[in-house]
């Protein structure tokens, strides 16, 4: 294991001011912490042959500008956001390059639009398993990864590296309340309130209403991340105790404008 190569990493991003890092071991794909789990060509080593580890960044979406969703506000943080990562991870992946280790970035998305996901919604790459795998979070109802730190109001990429990198530890406290405040807001009703992996997303239902969304221009829906309680954000943007009547007319200005 290389400590000294992941110390250099975790410099590299908090340089980037990249505030959730985790590395995980290709081998934990090998070994699924719970059943169902996916097919063996999502695994990091079918998409990068090479790879021994995947590290993983997570940026926020800030909470009052999710509050406003769906609309164009959310829009372009969630644009900007996945730039981000995608710059970021590229830029690791090079760093890593530039020192000998064969490593490649794994896009954020990975899918060509809405119109790709309403006739088959999964991507090549799961960065949320990815990120669990990492210790960043666990799975809640909503079929999302909550962190401590920003519940589920975070976005994840990824990099494939031929480092092998200390892994960091699965995160073991379930931070899901089970309060199913994501699924009674869900407005395409696609989550069962079951735990995840058992409950599963409605992919089917949540790309139309996101198809829907995005014909008026204030894609994606968000509300089952805005909701959720979990997460030292809310603390911090002083929205802990329900809706703060003050968002809920900055939403309502906010909707307004900038969509159909």
């Amino acid at each position: 294991m290389n400590h000294d190569l992941k110390a250099a990493v975790l410099r590299r991003c908090r340089r980037m001011e990249i505030p959730l890092v985790g590395v995980a071991g290709t081998d934990r794909w090998e070994h699924p912490p719970f059943e169902p789990w996916m097919p063996e060509e999502f695994y990091p080593q079918s998409i990068f042959p090479e790879a021994r580890s995947v590290i993983v960044v997570g940026l926020p979406v800030h909470l009052p500008v999710l509050g406003t969703a769906p609309s164009i506000y959310y829009h372009e943080l969630y644009r900007t956001v996945n730039t981000l990562l995608d710059q970021y991870t590229y830029r690791l992946a090079s760093f890593l390059n530039d020192h000998g280790y064969p490593s490649v970035f794994v896009p954020r998305d990975g899918y060509g639009g809405i119109e790709v996901l309403l006739k088959n919604p999964v991507a090549f790459f799961s960065h949320r398993h990815a990120a669990f795998l990492a210790g960043l979070g666990t799975f809640g109802v909503n079929n999302a990864l909550l962190t401590p730190e920003y519940g589920p109001r975070v976005r994840f990429g990824s990099v494939l590296t031929a480092a092998k990198l200390p892994p960091d530890p699965l995160r073991e406290e379930d931070l899901c309340t089970r309060c199913m405040r994501c699924v009674e807001a869900c407005p395409a009703g696609a989550l069962d309130g079951r735990d995840y992996p058992e409950g599963l997303t409605d992919k089917a239902s949540c790309a139309k209403n996101s198809a829907e969304l995005a014909r008026r221009h204030i894609s994606p829906c968000g509300v089952c991340i805005t909701v959720c309680p979990v997460g030292e954000d809310r603390r911090h943007y002083g929205a802990a105790g329900g809706e703060d009547p003050r968002y809920r007319r900055a939403r309502e200005h906010v909707q307004k404008y900038g969509g159909l």
